[in-house]
Order: C-alpha cells, then structure tokens, then sequence
C-alpha cells in the first residue's frame, strides 16, 4: 500500500527559521539576505529560501578609475603617455543581487547562495551578467565542508555599507573550499591552499586542456585556521590564527598571521574593530599584493614573502527604529613592496516599507604607493563617491 505523502506547506516561521539556521552562522553579517521562507515537505525535510534584490546607483570623481566596489588594488586610468586621467563616471547595476536556498533533514543541512558578479556583460544592449557560487557547503552536526567564508575571517565586525566590499583594504575577507570543526566558540579548519606571486593568479584548474600555470606543481599542504570566539551582552571578541605553506618561485617557508577582532555594544549602537598582522597574504586587503614578491631593495630579483598589517574601524548609530548610520574606516600596509590603501565612508540607510530600505553614502578610495609603478604622478591618488542603494530582502 502506498504511503499518501504530507502535503507541502509554505509558512514564514521566525522561530523555526532561527532554529534551522543556527547550523550556517558563518555566513552571518556578511549575507543579510538570509533565508527567511521555509517550505516544510515533510518527514523531517525543509528547504528555506532568500536573499535580496538591491539596485546601486553610484558616481565616482578623481584619479581612480571608476569600479562597482572598492577593492584594495589600484585601478588608475592613464594615457598613451603614463599620465593619470581624471574619472567622472555614474554607473548602475543590480548585480550584487542574490538568492539562497538551505535543504535540511535532522543533523544534516546543504547552504547555496548566488549573486552575479560571475562575469561581465556589456552596457550597449543587455547589460547581461552570470551568476556565481557564493556559497555551497555541507554542514553535519558540529563538522562543516565546503566553500564558504574562511574561518580566519571575523563576520561579526563587518560594518553595514553600501559599497559592496566596505573598508576591503583592512579586512580579512575571503571565500573558498575547507573542512571545519566547532566546539564551543573553538573553530578549527584545514582550507584550500593557494600561493600565488610567481605569476600564478590562482587561475582555474577544472578546465580540459588545463594550462601550465593552472596546474601548479606546489600546494600539497592545506592552509590552517584556528579561532576563537567570546561572544555576551556586551558584544563579541575574537582571535584567529593562520599558518599555512608558502611555496612559489623557489620558496619554501612557513608564513604566519594572526586577527583580533571585536564589536562592541553601546546601548542599541555598536563599535567593531579588526587589525590583522603577519604574512597574511590573499587573506586579507583582497588584490593589493600577492603572497610574494620581488624585493626592490636587492640587486638582483629576489622573491620574498610580503607582510601586511591592515586594520578596520566602525561604528553604528541608531538614529531610530527604522533609520541609521554607518561610519567606517579601513587601512593597509606592506613591509616590503611599501603599498598604502585606505578607504573611508559614512552613510545613512532607513527602512521605508518591510523588508525594503534605502540608503544614501559618500566615501573616498586612497592609494599611497612608496613604488609607483601600479600608480603614476608619484604612486599617490585617490577619488570620491556617492552611492544611492535601495535593497528589498526576501
């Protein structure tokens, strides 16, 4: 005799969502378009959807040339002869837009989000972009495997921006394949291994007729990530460490960095803070230098591993229940190639109707190079911008 299967429901559970979502904490501040639709199927399985649509209307004026967010590199436009041209540039996307969608069934759950910086389309005719992998993990009680937010990163401290990456120069921020184990606020990950310097960009290796520079020969040990987090009424801290194999152009050594991290809670206002020091590489200040380089101060070309100390500060304010803002500051510097960049802002965003909120921002991207090759005029320059954001999340 044939079983008569439950009939789906579709309901907004607020308690029931917290707890289906306590497994995915590590997507935190970082995804706040986080599920808020579950469809009960039955026999122990839910799936919960989201995500969020947001539209950015964004200007950019000075000597950097015009990008959707600020990174940490030094995109300065620059004629036929070297010299830097000015940037006077509105753009308009919805690419930051996304969608995720959590299967669970008892201990085990599967997390996938999307958003559509996946690659470039044109603005002659239809603006066309492709979605990419955000996330995409497993997690089975307290182990979790797959590509997601590494565990050095600090989500609790991200400030809320309009610009996409927020101060990137001084944040660890990055994304990739690791198996992971939590206990208590102890978290403990071997994750992808990745060096690059050496003209390796990590390009890649999943194509047929994989390419020389894609099969890299080095990288037989993973990167490991310990932290800790302390968390209460007061606010969060936490302290991370990361030590993994540099192995690119003939080096061999072991580099080391380590995150402190914590937020504040100052009545219904926060503070969050973050410094990062050690031979962090990719992990942080995200495409302002690679793990090595070439040292300028010796004769001959001579590959070293680069230090970087990068640091974020911000601080929330609630005017009201619906309207607040949002000051922030990110740094960062390297011992050896002598790269600066900084980026600053301060916004105000308000609620306007459930789940819909508009914002306004205005904020500066600095480079102060010691080598000016990247940037010409003296490796200094730097532009402002304003951005206009509207984000309905579902």
């Amino acid at each position: 005799m044939l079983k008569r299967q439950a009939r789906p429901r579709f309901r907004k559970s607020t308690k029931q969502l917290v707890s289906l979502t306590c497994a995915s904490l590590c997507i935190g501040l970082a995804s706040p378009g986080m599920a808020e639709y579950v469809v009960d199927l039955g026999d122990g399985n839910v799936i919960t959807f989201g995500g969020y649509a947001k539209a950015d209307i964004r200007y950019v004026n000075g000597d950097i040339g015009y990008q959707d967010y600020w990174v940490a590199n030094a995109p300065v436009a620059t004629d036929a002869g070297g010299n830097s041209v000015d940037t006077s540039h509105i753009g308009f996307n919805v690419r930051e837009s996304r969608f995720n969608v959590k299967y669970a069934h008892g201990d085990v759950s599967a997390f996938m989000e999307l958003d559509f910086y996946g690659g470039d389309g044109n603005e002659v005719v239809s603006n066309s972009t492709n979605p990419r992998i955000r996330h995409f993990f497993i997690n089975y009680k307290n182990w979790l495997v797959g590509q997601t937010w590494s565990t050095f990163m600090p989500l609790s401290v991200l400030p809320e921006s309009l610009d996409f990456g927020g101060p990137f120069p001084g944040m660890v921020f990055i994304r990739q394949t690791q198996l992971r184990y939590t206990v208590g606020g102890f978290q403990v990950a071997i994750e992808n291994p990745e060096t690059n310097g050496d003209g390796d960009i990590g390009e890649s290796s999943s194509v047929v007729g994989v390419t020389a520079a894609s099969a890299d020969p080095d990288e037989d040990i993973p990167d490991l990530v310990l932290r800790y987090n302390f968390s209460g009424d007061w606010g969060d801290f936490s302290i991370g460490a990361l030590v993994r194999k540099v192995d690119q152009g003939g080096i061999d050594e072991t580099a080391v960095a380590a995150n402190i991290a914590t937020k504040i809670n100052i009545g219904k206002d926060d503070l969050r803070l973050q410094v990062t020091v050690g031979e962090s590489g990719r992990y942080t200040a995200a495409a302002m230098t690679p793990d090595v380089v070439d040292d300028p101060d010796t004769l001959d070309p001579e590959l070293v591993v680069e230090e970087t100390i990068a640091y974020t500060v911000a601080f929330r304010h609630m005017w009201s229940e619906t309207l607040r803002s949002t000051v922030y500051y990110g740094a960062a510097e390297t011992d050896v190639l002598g790269r600066e960049r900084a980026h600053w802002a301060v916004n105000i965003i308000g609620d306007i109707a459930p789940n819909l909120s508009a914002g306004f921002e205005w904020g500066n991207y600095s480079v102060q190079d010691d080598v000016s090759v990247l940037v010409p005029d003296g490796g200094d320059a730097d532009s402002n911008y304003a951005q206009v954001s509207f984000q309905f999340k579902f």
